[in-house]
């Protein structure tokens, strides 16, 4: 039987028992665990705005970005990959559509983004890397000056300062490194920069950290770099920006190298790269912060690369997948401890994959992805997040048309109410597919939040809770579907876009099971933990 008919064939009945979508089917793999929040060890903390945002440069200025697949309501056509193509993908047309710049005043979108807050958004991409600031009140120029691909105007970016402070979500971002910044032997020069820097603190803005480029260690194929760029380069530039951003923002978090696409095939051999190793070397411990991006995966419509490099939706609940995000971390924690130890590591740019996601990135399916993720990476204390995008293409938390929340934005929306910036180890999990994750309960003195997250599609997990729980099941009735419901409820906004209430379901000691392909978050108020004081 596939996961559709056995999902469809567990909704009718837990649907009508007990107002989840999926419960108690299939054999339980395990004797239950016993789950005591009260005693839960503290193993590591968070930045209060851990769970983050990208909100592309392009988006700001309007451009080029991923074509929205053509059917966007089926998900189940992951399975098949695009036509394959001899062009890169940066130059294939086909794979992009034209995006108008974002009404970052749009009440909606506010809305939803403060919901999160506070957070971070970070303004960058590769985009970022070729973008001039037009620093006066004129329009944009129909041609972009020499050596750069689009223009940044005053109006725009001060509607990203303005969005910035109404959702609470500070402003990350990186800068033009493209030839127009250059002087005539190939030197980065910060003059474009300082007039960005000046701008922005007329208007009273400010930006919270930055990396000096997007993804450097790749930033040589149509990234904005010089032809034949080398880690000496890198090194170079690097010392000039470090003396600028130390002259005219000397509070602002430097973060690098921000390398990407390394301990996992999503870069191939068609893209040069640079080991971040060596662009570490070149530049000696300077960072703030070690920044890395992650990809699992590039999506179906660079299915050009082929082999590992891509993923299908069978694939996206397997321990193989999911456990990409610990094996990457390591890589680049182990580059962190090498060369800038004891520094907080940030994840700057992350999705379920590359090239925009595939189909099933807005579907409750990646969601599973997406919370474990934060779950592993909280726990092994990594400070911050970033999510591509909020809004755009088929990875963002809400719809690009609608700005209707995906079933990614809901698990973000409850993990900011249910989880706090006190990561604890809820103990060893009695089954390979159950991923269980502990934090104290957010705003709630001594109390701590289990996510549970049941990644076997036949098998239901159990454990034992040593206290009373407020339950949320986070369901859909089918894992490819864009509707999802907490605790039997459809999740939607209410009269004048209103965030719903989250209630959790009372739930008494004891064995608590959780059904095959679920996601659920127990609340305990009362665990008295004392490291949640």
């Amino acid at each position: 039987m596939n996961r559709n008919k056995i999902i469809a064939l567990i909704t009718s009945t837990a649907l009508a028992v007990l107002g989840i979508t999926k419960c108690f089917a299939g054999q339980e793999s395990a004797s239950p665990a016993r789950v005591s929040p009260a005693t839960m060890p503290r193993v590591a903390t968070i930045d209060e705005r851990f769970q983050s945002y990208n909100i592309e440069m392009v988006e700001v200025t309007g451009g080029r970005f991923w074509k929205p697949y053509d059917q966007p309501g089926n998900a189940t056509q992951s399975t098949t990959k695009e036509a394959p193509s001899d062009k890169s993908a940066d130059e294939d047309q086909s794979r992009f559509q034209y995006r108008p710049p974002i009404d970052l005043t749009n009440p909606r979108l506010r809305k939803l983004a403060a919901a999160l807050g506070p957070a971070y958004v970070r303004i960058s991409g590769t985009w970022a890397n070729n973008t001039y600031f037009q620093n006066s009140d004129e329009p944009s120029p129909s041609t972009p000056p020499k050596g750069f691909n689009g223009v940044l105007t005053r109006q725009e970016w001060k509607g990203v300062i303005d969005f910035s402070q109404a959702v609470d979500a500070k402003i990350v971002t990186s800068f033009a490194i493209s030839p127009g910044t250059r002087d005539a032997s190939g030197v980065w020069t910060p003059n474009l920069a300082q007039q960005w820097v000046s701008y922005t603190k007329s208007v009273g803005g400010s930006i919270a950290a930055a990396e000096f480029m997007n993804e450097p260690n790749i930033a040589m194929d149509g990234g904005g770099a010089p032809k034949n760029y080398s880690a000496a380069d890198f090194g170079r530039d690097m010392a000039v920006f470090h003396a600028f951003q130390k002259q005219y923002l000397p509070d602002m978090l430097f973060l690098g190298p921000g390398g990407s696409g390394e301990a996992t095939p999503a870069t191939v051999a068609a893209i040069p790269a640079l080991p971040t190793a060596d662009l570490i070397e070149a530049t000696g411990p300077i960072f703030d912060a070690f920044s890395y991006h992650f990809y699992g995966a590039a999506s179906s419509r660079c299915a050009a690369y082929g082999g590992d490099a891509n993923t299908n939706l069978d694939a996206a609940l397997s321990e193989k997948w999911l456990g990409k995000t610990g094996l990457v971390e390591e890589f680049y924690s182990n580059l962190r401890d090498r060369f800038e130890p004891g520094k907080p590591l940030w994840l700057t740019e992350t999705a379920q994959a590359a090239c925009g996601g595939d189909r099933w990135a807005s579907t409750y399916l990646d969601s599973f992805r997406y919370l474990n993720q934060l779950g592993t990476l909280a726990k092994r204390g990594v400070q911050v997040t970033m999510h591509n995008t909020f809004a755009a293409s088929d990875y963002a938390l809400i719809d690009t048309r609608t700005y209707t929340p995906r079933p990614n934005y809901w698990s973000a929306f409850i993990w900011r109410k249910l989880m706090g910036t006190t990561v604890l180890d809820p103990g060893p999990s009695p089954a390979p597919n159950l991923h269980l994750f502990a934090h104290c309960l957010r705003n709630h003195p001594g109390g701590v939040t289990l996510l549970a997250l049941n990644t076997s599609e036949t098998d239901a997990q159990s454990i034992q809770a040593s206290t009373v729980s407020e339950r949320y099941n986070l369901t859909a009735r089918d894992l490819t579907d864009r509707v999802v419901f907490l605790n039997g409820s459809e999740l939607n906004l209410g009269p004048d876009d209103a965030l719903p209430e989250l209630h959790g379901t009372a739930t008494r000691a004891g064995k608590i099971t959780f059904a095959p392909a679920s996601i659920t978050f127990l609340a305990f108020p009362d665990a008295r933990n004392i490291n949640c004081q």
